[in-house]
């Protein structure tokens, strides 16, 4: 499908949020994807990525995830400058303001046209954890977590919220959880462990593993990481998530 891109800026608690909007064009309502991206926010690839699921007749909203920190439009670039200022910003944002931005969004979506009031979401990295973390809000019904990071450990969120793996019981869509088994971001014992937490209750989910490094889906930067045809299995894998769970 053709498809149109287009910004909102969102009221949220800790101020305005940029969000990106790539849809199908022309009239019609579509399911909807929130897509988290990486620290380094909306770069090419995460545009390129949105824009792909997009073009499958979903309207894909990527926010900034750290838009109380940077001035609006930012973009890290992947390097040690934007890998150290992402990082920071990571450890700086309070986990209750991801909860506000997921309730501005949600918000924001059902009162769109554009929108059939079916709402999914997808994330890299942090933008895994980020989508795990919309999961835990009734109204989103599928998620496709991308080597989601942290989820293992109590690094997000930071002391002044709940673990997210605390709160599995909020969760009531399916899951998707995407790995890379040679991702030095999970060892082997963190999978082992969110496998582990996920078995023991009752909640749908799919758990795949490919031999792949972290940042598989990224098609720029860190060369030796993208595995184009990893990543398209990925894809499908999603799109067949949200096909099930959104249409």
């Amino acid at each position: 499908m053709k498809i149109q891109s287009h910004i909102a800026d969102l009221d949220t608690p800790t101020g305005v949020m940029r969000t990106y909007i790539h849809r199908p064009v022309g009239e019609g309502s579509y399911p909807v994807i929130l897509f988290y991206s990486e620290i380094f926010q909306q770069t090419g690839p995460i545009e390129r990525a949105a824009k792909f699921m997009a073009s499958h007749g979903y309207a894909v909203l990527v926010p900034e995830v750290f838009h109380e920190l940077n001035p609006i439009g930012t973009v890290l670039g992947y390097d040690d400058a934007g890998r150290d200022k992402g990082n920071a910003d990571k450890q700086a944002k309070d986990v209750q303001g991801y909860d506000t931005d997921n309730v501005s969004l949600i918000n924001f979506v059902k009162q769109q046209p554009w929108a059939n009031g079916h709402i999914g979401a997808m994330g890299y990295c942090i933008g895994g954890h980020l989508a795990f973390r919309a999961a835990l809000h009734p109204d989103v019904e599928g998620t496709a977590c991308f080597y989601a990071t942290d989820l293992h450990i109590q690094m997000i969120p930071n002391a002044s919220g709940q673990h997210s793996m605390d709160r599995l019981d909020d969760i009531q869509g399916e899951l998707l959880m995407i790995w890379g088994k040679q991702d030095n971001h999970v060892p082997k014992e963190g999978l082992a462990k969110i496998y582990t937490e996920l078995n023991a209750i009752d909640i749908s989910f799919t758990w795949h593993e490919f031999n792949a490094e972290h940042a598989f889906m990224r098609d720029e930067g860190d060369g030796g990481r993208y595995d184009a045809q990893t990543a398209q299995l990925g894809y499908q894998l999603a799109l067949n998530l949200f096909s099930r769970t959104l249409r």
